[in-house]
């Protein structure tokens, strides 16, 4: 259907440009296109063969359905004289799965401008779509480990949500765990600028708006050595923590030092602040339109 799209013109005018950002949308044909690649279809990706995804090596319609579009999906990212991807993430699994280059252009979160620290609170935050693959019960089974009485609030919605519920009941903490659901804006710059620090560790990011949210409000990050996209902004020690992965007693071990310590909490949150300061709008547009030239 995207490669069927007209998008010469609209209601009479010239489309000048065609800015294409993730699957599938660089299917579409156009005679000026630049691909800003935000993530490709991860499940005959990265996650195909992993418990992440719906497709089986062990299944010929499954391996068939991978190696066609695979091919196609190589050709469409190929049609682009310029790519640009989200992160270095993103750039890496295109050079790996699709033997392609790309420059990365990072750009702000959404709530950019508006992020603030106002003080370091009694919570660790997680915010983010409640679903396996950001591993949020990971910041739960921490909670379990931790000998300050820290408490955890996380915020969004999605399948996984029964189960980090039962998964709090089981583990005695249902008094220290709270679920805020759907937050608004207002809600969510809030809930950033009184956490004491963040808690942010998916399989393979894309890229993570979370990170960089939190570092505009000062707050340290804690991720895992496999969280991907995180990863290009957390150094270990000096902005954040970053434990391997499934080891929430080292979590755990991290968020006591935050909690003993508000000092650490503001020199890491500084530090993460300065590490994202650089990323704009500005001069995201000015390299799509260069590329475009």
């Amino acid at each position: 259907m995207w490669e069927m799209v007209d998008l010469g013109e609209s209601n009479g005018l010239k489309i000048d440009l065609v800015i294409a950002t993730k699957f599938p949308s660089y299917f579409v044909r156009h005679d000026r296109k630049v691909l800003w690649l935000i993530h490709q279809f991860r499940q005959f990706y990265d996650l195909y063969g992993t418990p992440y995804s719906d497709f089986r090596p062990g299944r010929l319609i499954d391996r068939l359905a991978r190696r066609r579009f695979v091919a196609r999906d190589t050709a469409a990212l190929a049609s682009f004289d310029k790519r640009f991807t989200n992160s270095n993430n993103t750039r890496d699994r295109m050079r790996k799965y699709n033997g392609l280059e790309a420059e990365t252009l990072y750009h702000p979160p959404k709530l950019a401008g508006r992020l603030r620290n106002l003080e370091y609170g009694d919570y660790v935050l997680s915010v983010g779509r409640l679903e396996r693959l950001k591993r949020t019960e990971g910041l739960i089974h921490a909670l379990a480990r931790t000998e300050s009485p820290i408490r955890a609030v996380i915020a969004g919605t999605g399948p996984e949500e029964p189960a980090l519920k039962k998964l709090a009941r089981e583990l005695g903490l249902s008094a220290r765990v709270e679920f805020a659901g759907y937050v608004d804006d207002e809600k969510l710059i809030d809930l950033y600028g009184r956490a004491l620090a963040v808690f942010f560790a998916p399989v393979d990011e894309d890229y993570g708006y979370v990170t960089l949210e939190a570092f505009l409000s000062s707050k340290p990050v804690l991720t895992c050595g496999d969280s991907g996209g995180p990863l290009e902004f957390v150094t270990h020690e000096k902005n954040g923590f970053v434990c391997p992965p499934g080891d929430w007693g080292a979590a755990a071990a991290f968020i006591d030092r935050l909690h003993r310590d508000r000092g650490l909490c503001r020199s890491l949150g500084e530090a993460g602040r300065e590490a994202v300061r650089g990323i704009t709008w500005d001069r995201v547009v000015a390299r799509l339109l260069e590329g475009a030239a």
